[in-house]
């Protein structure tokens, strides 16, 4: 799997956790919902990601 791919199954895995745990647990983990869609509409405007730093310096591969 490549940089983008790893990504998107990150995102995906926090969003659907952190919902899960905002219904079950506490509301305020549907902060960190918020947080992670923001910052994916960050990364459609910006090109940017910190993920993407971080999953670079662990050696993923980009393409």
């Amino acid at each position: 799997m490549v940089i983008n791919d790893w990504i998107h199954t990150i995102a995906g895995t926090f969003i659907l956790g952190s919902l899960a745990l905002g219904h079950w647990v506490n509301p305020y983990w549907y902060l960190f919902t918020a947080f992670v869609g923001a910052n994916l509409f960050q990364f459609g405007l910006t090109k940017f990601c910190p993920m993407g730093l971080i999953l670079k310096k662990l050696g993923v591969p980009e393409k």
